[in-house]
């Protein structure tokens, strides 16, 4: 087996590199990060300690999109996640990149701020990523109003983004009813196989989301 990855269940990020591996049945040694030595040895392939990070015959591969877009080079599937299509292609990534800055950045502003000590707290930016993510949702049910996946009719790397960063986001700031299209696709990407694989996984972990997980989902 060359593939090993470094991920924790419940991170969001995580979950999009899962739910791209799942998609195509890759083997992989799934490294967890709750594992005795396993936090050691990503950190000593890289110093930056975020995670996931894919290892391919020694070679290391940080970032969850890049992962993806690696496994599709060199480990491809049935299921293609980027196009060949470079005009598609296109509309995959900058789907990719809407979810991860303006969905989970502010997602996780919200939620980072709640482990700073009183006193640290910044009001303001969360005030302002709560503003962020109402904005997201408008424009998103604006576009998945004629749209059954992210980026059109086939699931891609942009699904694989959107699903834990839809997931956690309603959880931190409730996606409102009026964005029915965003709801909509919310619940497809959670019985799309490989997402409600990833969201089995993570569930022994929610008591760590520290704004208290709904009893839902």
């Amino acid at each position: 087996m060359t593939l090993k990855l470094y991920a924790h269940p419940f991170s969001s990020y995580c979950q999009k590199a899962l739910i791209a591996l799942y998609e195509n049945g890759t083997p992989f040694e799934y490294r967890r990060l709750d594992e005795p030595g396993a936090m050691e040895e990503l950190c000593a392939r890289w110093p930056m300690k975020r995670f996931p990070l894919l290892v391919d015959e020694g070679r290391t591969i940080a970032e969850a999109s890049i992962i993806i877009e690696h496994l599709g080079l060199f480990h491809p599937g049935p299921v293609r996640l980027v196009p060949h299509d470079p005009r598609a292609a296109l509309e995959v990534r900058s789907m990719d990149r809407f979810f991860d800055n303006y969905l989970a950045t502010p997602q996780q502003k919200i939620v980072f701020d709640t482990f700073r000590s009183e006193g640290e707290h910044d009001t303001r930016g969360v005030a302002d990523a709560r503003t962020q993510l109402e904005t997201s949702y408008a424009w998103l049910d604006n576009v998945m109003k004629d749209r059954e996946w992210a980026a059109g009719d086939g699931f891609s790397l942009a699904d694989c983004a959107a699903a834990p960063f839809l997931f956690y986001a309603d959880w931190t700031h409730g996606i409102d009813p009026q964005f029915e299209h965003v709801l909509a696709y919310r619940r497809r990407l959670l019985k799309r196989p490989s997402f409600a694989r990833a969201v089995d996984e993570a569930r022994p972990y929610r008591h760590l989301f520290p704004l208290g997980a709904p009893d839902r989902d």
